[in-house]
Protein backbone atom coordinates (compact mmCIF):
# COMPACT_ATOMS: atom_id res chain seq x y z
CA UNK A 1 0.00 0.00 0.00
CA UNK A 2 1.13 3.68 -1.06
CA UNK A 3 0.02 6.52 1.25
CA UNK A 4 0.18 10.17 -0.56
CA UNK A 5 -1.31 13.48 0.80
CA UNK A 6 -3.03 16.22 -0.67
CA UNK A 7 -3.26 19.65 0.45
CA UNK A 8 -4.20 23.07 -0.65
CA UNK A 9 -1.32 24.84 -1.00
CA UNK A 10 -1.76 28.72 -0.49
CA UNK A 11 0.19 32.16 0.45
CA UNK A 12 -0.75 31.64 4.14
CA UNK A 13 0.06 28.04 3.85
CA UNK A 14 3.21 25.36 4.53
CA UNK A 15 5.91 26.32 1.37
CA UNK A 16 4.96 23.44 -1.34
CA UNK A 17 8.70 22.94 -1.77
CA UNK A 18 8.87 22.25 2.33
CA UNK A 19 5.74 20.13 2.05
CA UNK A 20 6.95 17.73 -0.49
CA UNK A 21 10.42 17.33 1.12
CA UNK A 22 8.95 16.58 4.46
CA UNK A 23 6.66 14.09 2.43
CA UNK A 24 9.30 12.25 0.66
CA UNK A 25 11.35 12.33 3.66
CA UNK A 26 8.97 10.43 5.38
CA UNK A 27 8.15 7.85 2.54
CA UNK A 28 4.84 9.16 0.87
CA UNK A 29 4.42 8.05 -2.30
CA UNK A 30 2.92 11.14 -3.64
CA UNK A 31 1.56 14.91 -3.44
CA UNK A 32 -1.51 16.04 -5.06
CA UNK A 33 -3.10 19.61 -5.56
CA UNK A 34 -5.87 21.15 -6.14
CA UNK A 35 -7.36 23.47 -8.37
CA UNK A 36 -9.44 26.62 -8.45
CA UNK A 37 -8.72 29.31 -10.84
CA UNK A 38 -10.70 31.59 -8.93
CA UNK A 39 -13.80 32.38 -6.90
CA UNK A 40 -16.76 34.58 -8.04
CA UNK A 41 -17.74 36.65 -5.00
CA UNK A 42 -21.46 35.90 -6.09
CA UNK A 43 -21.45 32.89 -4.12
CA UNK A 44 -24.34 31.63 -5.85
CA UNK A 45 -23.08 28.32 -5.53
CA UNK A 46 -23.19 26.68 -2.03
CA UNK A 47 -19.84 25.04 -0.51
CA UNK A 48 -20.79 21.59 -0.86
CA UNK A 49 -19.09 20.24 1.68
CA UNK A 50 -20.35 17.84 4.39
CA UNK A 51 -21.34 19.85 6.84
CA UNK A 52 -21.96 23.17 4.43
CA UNK A 53 -21.35 26.82 5.73
CA UNK A 54 -18.70 29.03 4.59
CA UNK A 55 -16.35 28.36 2.00
CA UNK A 56 -13.06 27.62 3.44
CA UNK A 57 -10.36 30.37 3.07
CA UNK A 58 -7.81 28.13 0.81
CA UNK A 59 -10.56 28.08 -1.95
CA UNK A 60 -10.03 31.99 -2.72
CA UNK A 61 -6.18 31.54 -1.88
CA UNK A 62 -4.90 28.50 -3.91
CA UNK A 63 -2.13 28.67 -6.06
CA UNK A 64 -1.79 27.57 -9.63
CA UNK A 65 -1.57 23.57 -9.36
CA UNK A 66 0.87 22.97 -11.99
CA UNK A 67 3.16 26.22 -11.23
CA UNK A 68 3.08 25.03 -7.42
CA UNK A 69 3.63 21.37 -8.62
CA UNK A 70 7.21 22.38 -10.41
CA UNK A 71 8.78 23.88 -6.68
CA UNK A 72 7.48 20.22 -5.15
CA UNK A 73 8.93 18.26 -8.24
CA UNK A 74 12.10 20.17 -8.28
CA UNK A 75 12.53 19.78 -4.16
CA UNK A 76 12.78 16.00 -4.42
CA UNK A 77 13.83 13.40 -6.70
CA UNK A 78 11.03 10.18 -6.29
CA UNK A 79 7.21 11.80 -4.92
CA UNK A 80 4.95 11.83 -7.36
CA UNK A 81 3.15 15.01 -8.51
CA UNK A 82 0.28 14.86 -9.07
CA UNK A 83 -3.27 17.49 -9.73
CA UNK A 84 -6.38 16.24 -7.46
CA UNK A 85 -7.93 17.57 -9.29
CA UNK A 86 -7.27 20.00 -12.45
CA UNK A 87 -10.51 21.57 -13.82
CA UNK A 88 -9.82 20.51 -17.56
CA UNK A 89 -12.76 22.18 -18.77
CA UNK A 90 -11.70 25.84 -17.49
CA UNK A 91 -8.31 25.71 -19.18
CA UNK A 92 -7.04 26.06 -23.10
CA UNK A 93 -6.15 22.08 -23.42
CA UNK A 94 -3.13 23.01 -25.87
CA UNK A 95 -1.05 25.50 -23.02
CA UNK A 96 -2.33 22.84 -20.35
CA UNK A 97 -0.79 19.55 -22.32
CA UNK A 98 2.76 21.97 -22.80
CA UNK A 99 2.68 23.02 -19.29
CA UNK A 100 1.97 19.35 -18.29
CA UNK A 101 4.78 17.99 -20.23
CA UNK A 102 7.03 20.06 -19.37
CA UNK A 103 7.03 19.46 -15.65
CA UNK A 104 6.63 15.88 -16.61
CA UNK A 105 9.77 15.77 -18.60
CA UNK A 106 11.90 17.95 -15.81
CA UNK A 107 10.80 15.97 -13.21
CA UNK A 108 12.01 12.90 -15.05
CA UNK A 109 8.35 11.39 -14.92
CA UNK A 110 6.66 11.80 -12.16
CA UNK A 111 3.51 13.75 -12.95
CA UNK A 112 -0.19 12.63 -12.20
CA UNK A 113 -3.32 13.82 -13.59
CA UNK A 114 -6.07 14.19 -11.64
CA UNK A 115 -9.13 15.49 -13.26
CA UNK A 116 -12.75 16.97 -11.88
CA UNK A 117 -15.37 18.47 -13.45
CA UNK A 118 -16.02 21.21 -11.01
CA UNK A 119 -18.99 22.42 -8.96
CA UNK A 120 -19.08 26.21 -8.65
CA UNK A 121 -21.26 27.17 -11.69
CA UNK A 122 -20.16 30.67 -11.61
CA UNK A 123 -16.54 30.30 -11.50
CA UNK A 124 -16.93 27.28 -14.85
CA UNK A 125 -20.04 29.98 -16.60
CA UNK A 126 -16.87 32.65 -16.07
CA UNK A 127 -14.42 30.66 -18.32
CA UNK A 128 -17.14 30.57 -21.02
CA UNK A 129 -18.24 26.64 -20.54
CA UNK A 130 -21.69 26.34 -19.65
CA UNK A 131 -21.85 24.37 -16.48
CA UNK A 132 -24.46 21.49 -18.59
CA UNK A 133 -21.82 21.09 -20.97
CA UNK A 134 -18.83 20.60 -18.77
CA UNK A 135 -18.09 17.34 -18.37
CA UNK A 136 -17.74 17.14 -22.10
CA UNK A 137 -16.15 20.05 -22.14
CA UNK A 138 -13.52 18.40 -20.11
CA UNK A 139 -13.46 14.63 -22.18
CA UNK A 140 -12.35 16.65 -25.11
CA UNK A 141 -9.98 19.04 -23.46
CA UNK A 142 -8.43 15.72 -21.70
CA UNK A 143 -8.40 13.89 -25.06
CA UNK A 144 -6.80 16.70 -27.06
CA UNK A 145 -3.92 17.04 -24.43
CA UNK A 146 -3.24 13.20 -24.82
CA UNK A 147 -3.20 13.43 -28.58
CA UNK A 148 -0.69 15.74 -27.96
CA UNK A 149 1.51 14.00 -25.22
CA UNK A 150 1.10 11.02 -27.75
CA UNK A 151 1.35 11.73 -31.02
CA UNK A 152 4.28 13.33 -33.51
CA UNK A 153 1.56 15.05 -35.40
CA UNK A 154 -1.98 15.73 -32.86
CA UNK A 155 -4.93 15.49 -34.76
CA UNK A 156 -8.55 17.11 -33.27
CA UNK A 157 -11.06 16.34 -35.05
CA UNK A 158 -14.48 16.54 -33.02
CA UNK A 159 -11.93 17.36 -30.42
CA UNK A 160 -11.09 21.47 -30.50
CA UNK A 161 -13.03 23.67 -33.02
CA UNK A 162 -10.65 24.95 -35.82
CA UNK A 163 -7.10 23.61 -34.46
CA UNK A 164 -5.04 22.21 -37.21
CA UNK A 165 -2.91 19.35 -36.09
CA UNK A 166 -0.07 20.53 -34.77
CA UNK A 167 3.36 19.20 -33.36
CA UNK A 168 4.30 20.12 -29.74
CA UNK A 169 7.17 18.57 -27.32
CA UNK A 170 8.81 18.18 -25.26
CA UNK A 171 7.05 14.69 -24.69
CA UNK A 172 6.53 13.48 -21.46
CA UNK A 173 8.90 11.31 -20.14
CA UNK A 174 5.96 9.01 -19.45
CA UNK A 175 2.49 9.06 -20.44
CA UNK A 176 0.78 11.06 -17.67
CA UNK A 177 -1.52 8.75 -16.12
CA UNK A 178 -4.89 10.15 -15.78
CA UNK A 179 -7.75 9.98 -13.22
CA UNK A 180 -11.47 11.15 -13.03
CA UNK A 181 -12.61 12.25 -9.34
CA UNK A 182 -16.50 12.46 -8.79
CA UNK A 183 -19.40 10.59 -7.11
CA UNK A 184 -19.71 6.83 -8.69
CA UNK A 185 -22.54 6.62 -11.38
CA UNK A 186 -22.86 5.53 -15.05
CA UNK A 187 -21.65 8.65 -16.55
CA UNK A 188 -18.26 8.92 -14.69
CA UNK A 189 -17.60 5.43 -15.30
CA UNK A 190 -18.28 5.69 -18.96
CA UNK A 191 -15.76 8.53 -18.77
CA UNK A 192 -13.74 6.59 -17.22
CA UNK A 193 -13.70 3.11 -19.57
CA UNK A 194 -12.95 5.49 -22.80
CA UNK A 195 -10.12 7.55 -21.45
CA UNK A 196 -8.89 7.37 -17.77
CA UNK A 197 -6.48 5.41 -15.64
CA UNK A 198 -8.69 5.21 -13.38
CA UNK A 199 -10.92 6.84 -10.47
CA UNK A 200 -10.26 9.23 -7.75
CA UNK A 201 -13.25 9.28 -5.04
CA UNK A 202 -13.07 12.52 -2.56
CA UNK A 203 -13.50 10.80 0.44
CA UNK A 204 -12.87 7.21 -0.72
CA UNK A 205 -16.70 6.12 0.32
CA UNK A 206 -18.77 3.49 -0.73
CA UNK A 207 -16.02 2.30 -3.03
CA UNK A 208 -16.76 -1.53 -2.31
CA UNK A 209 -20.32 -1.00 -3.58
CA UNK A 210 -19.42 0.76 -6.44
CA UNK A 211 -16.47 -1.36 -8.33
CA UNK A 212 -18.63 -4.38 -9.82
CA UNK A 213 -20.04 -1.33 -11.98
CA UNK A 214 -17.03 0.52 -12.86
CA UNK A 215 -15.43 -3.33 -13.63
CA UNK A 216 -18.30 -3.57 -16.06
CA UNK A 217 -17.64 -0.08 -17.62
CA UNK A 218 -14.46 -1.41 -18.72
CA UNK A 219 -15.15 -4.45 -19.65
CA UNK A 220 -17.61 -3.12 -22.22
CA UNK A 221 -15.26 -0.52 -23.27
CA UNK A 222 -12.62 -3.55 -24.11
CA UNK A 223 -9.95 -2.40 -21.78
CA UNK A 224 -8.12 -3.30 -18.82
CA UNK A 225 -9.87 -3.18 -14.69
CA UNK A 226 -9.56 0.76 -14.48
CA UNK A 227 -7.25 1.67 -11.29
CA UNK A 228 -8.83 3.36 -7.93
CA UNK A 229 -6.88 6.35 -5.72
CA UNK A 230 -9.32 6.91 -2.85
CA UNK A 231 -8.21 10.93 -2.72
CA UNK A 232 -8.59 13.09 0.63
CA UNK A 233 -9.48 10.69 3.02
CA UNK A 234 -8.23 10.57 6.84
CA UNK A 235 -6.86 7.04 6.88
CA UNK A 236 -6.24 4.56 9.84
CA UNK A 237 -4.80 1.69 10.07
CA UNK A 238 -8.70 -0.04 9.64
CA UNK A 239 -9.24 2.17 6.04
CA UNK A 240 -5.43 1.20 4.95
CA UNK A 241 -6.71 -2.92 5.54
CA UNK A 242 -10.10 -2.38 3.84
CA UNK A 243 -8.75 -0.50 0.62
CA UNK A 244 -5.99 -3.50 0.23
CA UNK A 245 -8.71 -5.80 0.38
CA UNK A 246 -10.11 -4.51 -2.41
CA UNK A 247 -6.98 -3.94 -4.81
CA UNK A 248 -6.42 -0.36 -3.86
CA UNK A 249 -2.34 0.14 -4.32
CA UNK A 250 -2.52 3.55 -3.23
CA UNK A 251 -4.57 5.51 -1.02
CA UNK A 252 -4.13 10.21 -0.64
CA UNK A 253 -4.70 11.57 2.71
CA UNK A 254 -6.12 14.73 3.26
CA UNK A 255 -3.72 17.79 5.26
CA UNK A 256 -5.00 20.96 6.61
CA UNK A 257 -4.18 23.58 4.83
CA UNK A 258 -1.89 25.29 7.08
CA UNK A 259 1.45 26.30 8.62
CA UNK A 260 3.95 23.47 9.26
CA UNK A 261 3.34 23.07 12.90
CA UNK A 262 -0.25 22.52 12.25
CA UNK A 263 0.64 20.21 9.21
CA UNK A 264 3.88 18.86 10.07
CA UNK A 265 2.70 16.94 13.06
CA UNK A 266 -0.28 15.18 11.10
CA UNK A 267 2.17 14.11 8.34
CA UNK A 268 3.94 12.30 10.83
CA UNK A 269 0.98 10.59 12.70
CA UNK A 270 0.39 9.40 8.68
CA UNK A 271 4.10 8.08 8.43
CA UNK A 272 3.44 6.07 11.28
CA UNK A 273 0.65 4.05 9.34
CA UNK A 274 3.43 3.74 6.32
CA UNK A 275 5.50 2.34 8.96
CA UNK A 276 2.51 -0.12 10.17
CA UNK A 277 1.74 -1.06 6.47
CA UNK A 278 5.13 -1.66 4.88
Amino acid sequence: MRLGVTMFPTDLAMPIHELAGAAEERGFSSLYVPEHTHIPVSRRTPYPGAAGGELPEEYRRTLDPLVALSFAAAATRTLEVGTGILLAAQRDPIVTAKAIASLDHLSGGRVTVGVGFGWNVEEIENHGVPYAGRRDVARRHVLAMQALWRDEIASFDGLLDGAEPAWSWPKPRRRPPVYLGGAAGPKLFSHVAEYADGWMPIGGKGIKAALPALREACERAGRPPARVIPFGTLPTAEKLDHYAGLGVEEVVAGLPSGPADRVLPILDHYAELIAKTA
